[in-house]
Protein backbone atom coordinates (compact mmCIF):
# COMPACT_ATOMS: atom_id res chain seq x y z
CA UNK A 1 0.00 0.00 0.00
CA UNK A 2 1.45 3.65 -0.58
CA UNK A 3 -0.70 6.98 0.52
CA UNK A 4 -0.69 10.02 -1.53
CA UNK A 5 -0.90 13.21 0.13
CA UNK A 6 -4.30 15.21 0.97
CA UNK A 7 -2.87 18.63 -1.16
CA UNK A 8 -0.32 18.54 -4.21
CA UNK A 9 1.40 21.35 -5.46
CA UNK A 10 0.08 24.01 -7.87
CA UNK A 11 1.15 23.34 -11.13
CA UNK A 12 1.67 25.55 -13.73
CA UNK A 13 -0.91 28.34 -11.81
CA UNK A 14 -3.77 25.69 -11.74
CA UNK A 15 -5.14 24.68 -8.22
CA UNK A 16 -4.28 21.68 -7.01
CA UNK A 17 -5.77 18.51 -7.78
CA UNK A 18 -8.79 17.37 -5.83
CA UNK A 19 -8.63 13.66 -4.20
CA UNK A 20 -10.87 12.19 -6.70
CA UNK A 21 -8.98 13.80 -9.89
CA UNK A 22 -5.99 12.22 -8.55
CA UNK A 23 -7.72 8.59 -7.92
CA UNK A 24 -8.95 8.86 -11.27
CA UNK A 25 -5.11 9.67 -12.19
CA UNK A 26 -3.93 7.18 -10.35
CA UNK A 27 -6.44 4.27 -11.83
CA UNK A 28 -5.03 5.33 -15.46
CA UNK A 29 -1.13 5.17 -14.40
CA UNK A 30 -2.14 1.69 -12.26
CA UNK A 31 -4.16 -0.86 -13.86
CA UNK A 32 -5.55 -3.32 -11.81
CA UNK A 33 -4.68 -1.48 -8.11
CA UNK A 34 -7.10 -0.67 -6.01
CA UNK A 35 -7.54 3.00 -4.97
CA UNK A 36 -9.87 4.31 -2.21
CA UNK A 37 -9.42 7.64 -0.40
CA UNK A 38 -9.99 6.46 3.31
CA UNK A 39 -10.08 9.25 6.57
CA UNK A 40 -8.50 11.79 3.62
CA UNK A 41 -5.90 9.55 2.87
CA UNK A 42 -5.56 8.23 -0.87
CA UNK A 43 -4.13 4.39 -0.83
CA UNK A 44 -3.28 2.60 -3.60
CA UNK A 45 -3.21 -1.27 -3.26
CA UNK A 46 -1.45 -3.48 -5.73
CA UNK A 47 -2.86 -6.26 -7.41
CA UNK A 48 -4.18 -9.14 -5.29
CA UNK A 49 -1.43 -12.11 -5.33
CA UNK A 50 -2.80 -15.70 -7.03
CA UNK A 51 -3.66 -17.13 -3.39
CA UNK A 52 -5.51 -13.90 -2.06
CA UNK A 53 -7.21 -14.22 -5.78
CA UNK A 54 -8.19 -17.69 -4.92
CA UNK A 55 -9.26 -17.43 -1.88
CA UNK A 56 -11.65 -14.96 -2.52
CA UNK A 57 -13.03 -16.98 -5.12
CA UNK A 58 -13.90 -19.33 -3.27
CA UNK A 59 -15.45 -17.77 -0.58
CA UNK A 60 -17.74 -16.26 -2.71
CA UNK A 61 -19.40 -20.10 -2.58
CA UNK A 62 -20.95 -20.70 0.54
CA UNK A 63 -22.35 -17.21 -0.40
CA UNK A 64 -24.01 -18.17 -3.76
CA UNK A 65 -25.22 -21.84 -2.46
CA UNK A 66 -26.82 -19.64 0.37
CA UNK A 67 -29.03 -18.64 -2.54
CA UNK A 68 -27.84 -15.02 -1.68
CA UNK A 69 -26.41 -14.29 -5.11
CA UNK A 70 -29.74 -13.25 -7.04
CA UNK A 71 -33.46 -12.32 -6.04
CA UNK A 72 -33.09 -10.01 -2.90
CA UNK A 73 -29.22 -9.33 -2.73
CA UNK A 74 -26.39 -9.89 -4.67
CA UNK A 75 -22.71 -11.54 -4.21
CA UNK A 76 -20.23 -8.88 -5.50
CA UNK A 77 -16.23 -8.25 -5.65
CA UNK A 78 -14.86 -5.05 -6.30
CA UNK A 79 -18.09 -2.92 -5.56
CA UNK A 80 -17.19 0.62 -4.28
CA UNK A 81 -18.99 2.35 -1.14
CA UNK A 82 -18.72 6.18 -0.69
CA UNK A 83 -18.24 6.61 3.02
CA UNK A 84 -19.78 8.92 5.51
CA UNK A 85 -16.85 10.05 7.16
CA UNK A 86 -15.08 12.76 4.60
CA UNK A 87 -16.42 14.28 1.65
CA UNK A 88 -14.48 12.19 -1.10
CA UNK A 89 -14.09 9.23 0.93
CA UNK A 90 -14.51 5.84 -0.65
CA UNK A 91 -13.77 2.34 -0.11
CA UNK A 92 -13.92 -0.66 -2.31
CA UNK A 93 -14.57 -4.02 -0.90
CA UNK A 94 -12.71 -7.35 -1.68
CA UNK A 95 -16.51 -8.82 -1.58
CA UNK A 96 -19.93 -7.69 -0.42
CA UNK A 97 -23.61 -8.62 -0.46
CA UNK A 98 -25.49 -5.72 -1.44
CA UNK A 99 -29.72 -5.40 -1.89
CA UNK A 100 -30.49 -6.15 -5.38
CA UNK A 101 -30.84 -2.52 -6.00
CA UNK A 102 -27.67 -1.13 -5.59
CA UNK A 103 -27.50 0.45 -9.01
CA UNK A 104 -30.35 2.63 -7.67
CA UNK A 105 -27.94 3.88 -4.98
CA UNK A 106 -24.99 5.08 -6.87
CA UNK A 107 -24.36 8.71 -5.02
CA UNK A 108 -21.15 9.71 -6.54
CA UNK A 109 -17.92 8.21 -8.10
CA UNK A 110 -19.46 5.27 -8.84
CA UNK A 111 -20.02 4.60 -5.43
CA UNK A 112 -23.12 2.71 -3.93
CA UNK A 113 -24.75 4.11 -0.35
CA UNK A 114 -23.77 2.05 2.48
CA UNK A 115 -27.01 1.56 3.36
CA UNK A 116 -27.09 -1.00 0.27
CA UNK A 117 -24.46 -3.01 2.05
CA UNK A 118 -25.59 -6.29 4.14
CA UNK A 119 -22.13 -7.35 4.59
CA UNK A 120 -18.59 -6.82 3.80
CA UNK A 121 -15.40 -9.04 3.73
CA UNK A 122 -11.89 -8.38 3.16
CA UNK A 123 -8.96 -10.65 2.43
CA UNK A 124 -5.58 -9.06 3.60
CA UNK A 125 -2.82 -8.64 1.84
CA UNK A 126 0.27 -6.30 2.25
CA UNK A 127 -2.13 -3.73 3.52
CA UNK A 128 -3.73 -5.76 6.41
CA UNK A 129 -3.37 -2.93 9.03
CA UNK A 130 -6.04 -1.35 6.80
CA UNK A 131 -8.17 -3.88 7.08
CA UNK A 132 -7.91 -4.74 10.59
CA UNK A 133 -8.06 -1.00 11.56
CA UNK A 134 -8.47 1.62 8.94
CA UNK A 135 -11.56 -0.15 7.38
CA UNK A 136 -13.26 -1.01 10.74
CA UNK A 137 -13.64 2.32 11.71
CA UNK A 138 -14.86 3.26 8.20
CA UNK A 139 -17.43 0.11 7.69
CA UNK A 140 -18.40 0.69 11.55
CA UNK A 141 -19.17 4.42 10.89
CA UNK A 142 -20.93 3.53 7.59
CA UNK A 143 -23.24 1.36 9.55
CA UNK A 144 -21.73 -1.91 7.15
CA UNK A 145 -24.00 -4.82 9.50
CA UNK A 146 -21.45 -7.49 9.38
CA UNK A 147 -17.77 -7.01 8.36
CA UNK A 148 -15.85 -10.15 8.09
CA UNK A 149 -12.22 -10.15 8.10
CA UNK A 150 -9.82 -13.11 6.21
CA UNK A 151 -6.52 -12.43 8.41
CA UNK A 152 -3.94 -14.25 6.06
CA UNK A 153 -1.18 -12.95 8.61
CA UNK A 154 -2.25 -13.91 11.94
CA UNK A 155 -4.24 -16.66 10.89
CA UNK A 156 -7.31 -15.73 12.12
CA UNK A 157 -11.47 -15.12 10.60
CA UNK A 158 -12.87 -11.73 12.26
CA UNK A 159 -16.39 -11.63 12.44
CA UNK A 160 -17.24 -7.80 13.03
CA UNK A 161 -20.70 -6.75 14.07
CA UNK A 162 -23.09 -4.11 16.00
CA UNK A 163 -21.70 -0.77 14.12
CA UNK A 164 -21.02 2.30 15.54
CA UNK A 165 -19.33 5.79 15.11
CA UNK A 166 -15.43 4.25 15.15
CA UNK A 167 -15.70 0.95 14.50
CA UNK A 168 -18.31 -2.47 15.53
CA UNK A 169 -18.90 -3.42 19.69
CA UNK A 170 -18.88 -6.98 18.46
CA UNK A 171 -15.68 -8.40 17.43
CA UNK A 172 -15.23 -12.21 17.65
CA UNK A 173 -12.10 -14.16 16.63
CA UNK A 174 -12.01 -17.45 15.20
CA UNK A 175 -9.20 -19.99 14.39
CA UNK A 176 -8.87 -23.09 12.60
CA UNK A 177 -10.93 -26.04 13.53
CA UNK A 178 -14.25 -23.35 13.90
CA UNK A 179 -17.39 -23.13 11.72
CA UNK A 180 -18.74 -19.70 11.87
CA UNK A 181 -22.42 -19.24 11.17
CA UNK A 182 -22.77 -15.25 9.84
CA UNK A 183 -25.85 -13.46 11.00
CA UNK A 184 -28.75 -13.84 9.22
CA UNK A 185 -29.21 -9.90 8.60
CA UNK A 186 -26.93 -10.47 5.40
CA UNK A 187 -30.07 -12.34 4.04
CA UNK A 188 -29.31 -16.08 4.42
CA UNK A 189 -27.83 -18.85 6.53
CA UNK A 190 -24.07 -18.90 5.57
CA UNK A 191 -21.48 -21.03 7.69
CA UNK A 192 -17.57 -20.74 7.05
CA UNK A 193 -15.14 -23.10 7.54
CA UNK A 194 -12.30 -20.86 9.03
CA UNK A 195 -9.84 -24.06 8.65
CA UNK A 196 -10.77 -23.95 4.77
CA UNK A 197 -11.15 -20.44 4.14
CA UNK A 198 -7.48 -19.81 5.73
CA UNK A 199 -6.16 -22.69 3.47
CA UNK A 200 -7.69 -21.73 0.50
CA UNK A 201 -6.18 -18.10 1.04
CA UNK A 202 -2.75 -19.06 2.16
CA UNK A 203 0.01 -18.23 -0.11
CA UNK A 204 2.04 -21.27 -0.81
CA UNK A 205 5.92 -22.01 1.09
CA UNK A 206 8.19 -20.31 -0.59
CA UNK A 207 11.19 -22.93 -2.17
CA UNK A 208 14.55 -21.99 -0.74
Amino acid sequence: MSAAAVEGPYAHGRAPLTLLEQADQLMKQLPGHRVEILGGVLTVTPPPDPAHAKGLSRLRRPFVSAGLDGGRTEVLEGLGMWLPGGPDDFAVPDLSVVDADFQDHVVEYGCCDPAVFRMVLEVTSGNYANDLRTKVAAYGGARVPVYVIVDRRHERLHVLTEPMADGYSVHRIHLAGEKVTLPESIGAEVVLDVGQVLDDARPPARRS
